[in-house]
């Protein structure tokens, strides 16, 4: 699915004929609007009244920002609207909506119509949804010449440690530093034993390095940092490893890379229309085009995607420079300086909607929850900062529960803070902010709905086998009366303790027809690329016996064939797709299969090659989800495959996908739909719930092993020292970018990491709990696994510090082995 999907432009016929200027309807739409602002929280009010200027909004789990962000939008499209029309004058002026996911673009564009038709009368345009990555492409792609961007004749291509290209880039630095890299290997201490050496050689060149190089380039392009300025800033360092400046070296050898394959990647395309907007006549253009614009989840943007932003935003039209936009291969701002001062006549027209409390994003992306947290700092001393902390999901228990959590773990390491002299160790996890029940009469159906049972239940098991009896008997109760009015799942920190629960599970699911849905291996199992390929294959080779047996395994599959004996079908392909005279008559399921087998060749002559991952999608009766992944993939391909678009090419890029790299799969409107349906018990990570929530939650295998957890330098790597170079890389960057005294030296960096870790550790326990309605139930056993590749191996584990402390705070909700076996 493309981006482009998610453009709603104005034309100046809808304009002129469907906005008459009489005074009777800019009388009944200005009721309109009082009946939505009416609707609406106090919080939510406050970004309803937005006129113009920066806001900053502040919103706690379950406030309803996204039903508040739709509302301001249609009420600050309709106010252009009448501007429009009072005037008189045609304006291509419109609202910018930008959100972090597909899935949330099309989510908040349908809130946004539905305001706009049904409450407003007015047409469903005059505003645009985009998500960050989509509208910097958008921008470029107008704008070829200025952003060096010829799609046409570049490939997209998203860098992992694996990736060929981080992997070249690796080799390349090697060939060139070997006096840096003799030094990598000699570590802390090397005796000069040749297996010794031959063993460091393989764990930088396939592990350390690669993730050294994945975390920096990403971290410090996002930001707008060259490897000029990495090197420059290594100068502030002194460590034996020269961490930053080999850092910089690999990020230059990977651009070089870059450039000399016409490959991009998704900071490229940010990159890429700032140099658009670094021009006076463009950024003209496209400010012209924007009234203001409203960001969602703003806590996980990065520096680069906030400048952009803001430039957008700006009604400004002076130069670059004057606004701390210079050229991009000089560092860049942390934080670009905002005209929000209350003297400026053109202020930003930027509302930036998210949750400090809710990045958990930050220690392996490089968006960073501070930057957020300056905007609303800013806005606060201009009185434009806006708090929505009143919500209504979850029942009064567990919002005392959530409140409790992030004071207490606020308060336990604020001694901590105050014991270090480091400048990066000064923020607490948290910002401070309470959330509230809502009002007496609030719209929202079930506001803080009644408690189930204690509401909040804390149990100490035995062991993880103990835990999923205890948990499975409570499921059982809770399902018992009516499956269909039930949502419930369990979150998992990790994926295996999601595999091993399911297992556990389902033969007791199974016995109480109660529906078990793992998230983690549906994502496992998602076929898409490696469906699309076995067709591929055979559509280029349909004479293979194992190409053809392939692509009917997935006809069957699909159940677009009957089951039927593929061996017999596939060992003589020409007379099962072509029978001859003398070939014996084909039965009805053989003809079926053969019928479509045939209508795929003849879509490979017929249609043009970068159709042919979108029909054989539709081929496959994909569903919602599966199309929007299969047009992504489609996209991918054809970008990669452009300049020489042949099957051969087309077969090769898909291989690659398959075999080497992992391919997301894109989450539509229905993602809420399939993880949150009614009469099903989910399980699903603690990170994949965030912006979900279910009227029961179990939260099993609370241990400090795990959250919060700690920095493990594999035992491999450990001949470098007791720190991992990419999280020492990523500590240096960010004391930079956040304009710090001083770049901390390899110690202080390693626990300045360990504290971001702890942080984002603790935020992410806080959204695990804030997604349950009417019962959070929570345990940490007495025995569990030390890593949970190896779960049969349990040892006494301590739990999450925070849960003893709830269990002190809340007596009445924990509940005893004999109160349960009772």
């Amino acid at each position: 699915m493309s981006d482009a999907n998610f453009i709603d432009t104005v034309t100046q016929e809808s304009l002129h004929s469907e906005l008459p200027d009489k005074s009777p309807v800019s009388t009944l739409r200005q009721e309109a609007i009082a009946r939505i602002r009416h609707s609406l929280r106090p919080g939510q009010q406050q970004m309803a009244d937005w006129n113009s200027g920066p806001l900053a909004v502040s919103a706690v789990p379950g406030a309803g920002k996204s039903t508040g962000m739709a509302a301001a939008a249609a009420i600050a499209i309709a106010r252009q609207y009448e501007q429009k029309a009072l005037s008189r004058t045609f304006s291509r002026r419109q609202l910018v909506v930008v959100t972090f996911t597909r899935s949330a673009a099309a989510n908040i564009k349908a809130k946004i119509r539905k305001y706009l038709r049904d409450d407003l009368s007015l047409p469903q345009t005059g505003f645009v949804v985009y998500t960050l990555h989509g509208l910097a492409l958008n921008i470029a792609n107008r704008h070829p010449d200025l952003s060096g961007l010829q799609l046409e004749n570049v490939t997209l291509i998203t860098p992992t440690q694996s990736h060929r290209f981080i992997r070249t880039a690796v080799e390349q630095w090697i060939a060139k530093n070997q006096h840096s890299y003799l030094r990598l290997l000699e570590g802390s201490q090397f005796d000069g034993e040749e297996t010794e050496r031959l063993r460091r050689q393989s764990v930088l060149r396939t592990e350390v390095l690669p993730d050294l190089a994945t975390t920096v380039i990403h971290e410090a392009k996002s930001s707008g940092l060259s490897p000029e300025d990495l090197q420059k800033w290594s100068q502030q360092t002194v460590d034996a490893y020269a961490i930053l400046s080999v850092a910089a070296g690999l990020y230059q050898e990977y651009q070089n890379l870059m450039r000399s394959r016409d490959f991009i990647d998704y900071d490229d395309m940010i990159l890429a229309a700032l140099r658009v907007l670094e021009n006076d006549s463009a950024r003209r253009i496209e400010q012209n085009q924007v009234f203001a614009v409203f960001e969602d989840e703003a806590q996980d943007s990065s520096p680069l995607q906030t400048k952009l932003l803001e430039i957008l935003a700006s009604d400004l039209v002076e130069d670059m420079e004057t606004q701390g936009h210079g050229d991009r291969s000089s560092s860049v701002p942390a934080s670009p300086p905002l005209s929000v001062s209350p003297s400026s006549s053109s202020p930003i027209n930027l509302v930036r909607v998210g949750d400090p409390n809710q990045a958990i994003n930050s220690t392996f992306t490089p968006a960073d929850p501070i930057y957020f947290r300056q905007f609303c700092a800013q806005c606060d001393r201009l009185r434009k900062l806006a708090t929505m902390d009143q919500a209504g999901r979850s029942t009064r228990i567990i919002i005392e529960a959530a409140n409790f959590t992030l004071e207490w773990i606020n308060n336990f390491y604020g001694v901590k803070l105050q014991q270090s002299s480091h400048d990066s160790i000064s923020s607490l996890p948290f910002r401070p902010q309470r959330i509230r029940p809502v009002d007496t009469g609030d719209p929202q159906q079930d506001a803080n709905p009644a408690a189930v049972g204690r509401g909040l239940e804390l149990y100490t098991p035995r062991d993880i086998h103990h835990t999923v009896e205890l948990l499975s008997k409570r499921v059982i109760e809770l399902f018992t009366p009516d499956p269909s009015k039930v949502s419930a799942a369990v979150l998992v920190r990790e994926n295996r303790q999601g595999r091993w629960l399911a297992e556990a599970l389902e033969p007791i699911c199974k016995e109480h027809q109660i529906t078990l849905y793992d998230v983690g291996e549906r994502d496992r199992r998602s076929q898409i690329p490696q469906e699309i390929l076995a067709l591929m294959q055979f559509c280029d080779r349909p004479h293979s016996p194992d190409y053809l047996k392939a692509a009917l395994e997935v006809l069957v599959e699909r159940q677009l064939i009957p089951t039927q004996d593929l061996n017999a079908l596939a060992s003589l392909p020409e007379e099962f797709l072509y029978p001859g005279p003398l070939t014996p008559p084909q039965s009805e399921t053989v003809q079926k299969a053969a019928h479509l087998c045939r209508s795929l060749l003849r879509a490979r002559l017929e249609l043009p090659i970068y159709q042919l991952i979108s029909f054989l999608a539709l081929t496959l009766n994909y569903d919602q989800a599966e199309l929007a992944t299969a047009d992504k993939l489609a996209e991918r391909v054809n970008q990669q495959i452009a300049g020489n678009s042949s099957m051969g090419a087309m077969l090769s890029a898909l291989s690659e996908i398959v075999s080497s790299e992992r391919f997301e799969a894109v989450e539509t409107e229905d993602l809420e739909a399939r993880y949150t349906r009614n009469g099903q018990l989910t399980i699903i990570t603690m990170h994949k719930a965030k912006g979900l929530d279910w009227d029961y939650v179990f939260l099993p295998f609370l241990h400090e092993n795990l959250i919060p957890g700690r920095f493990w330098v594999p035992p491999q790597s450990q001949f470098l020292g007791n720190f991992t170079l990419s999280e020492v890389a990523r500590a240096q960057v960010r004391a930079a970018l956040h304009n710090e005294s001083r770049i901390p030296e390899v110690s202080q960096a390693w626990e300045v990491a360990k504290h971001l870790k702890t942080a984002e550790e603790y935020r992410l326990l806080y959204v695990a709990m804030t997604r349950a309605k009417r019962l959070l139930w929570m345990s940490a056993a007495q025995k569990a696994p030390f890593t949970w590749s190896k779960p049969e191996n349990l040892q006494e584990q301590a739990p999450c510090p925070v849960f003893p402390a709830l269990k002190r705070q809340f007596p009445e909700c924990v509940l005893s082995l004999a109160t349960v076996l009772n």
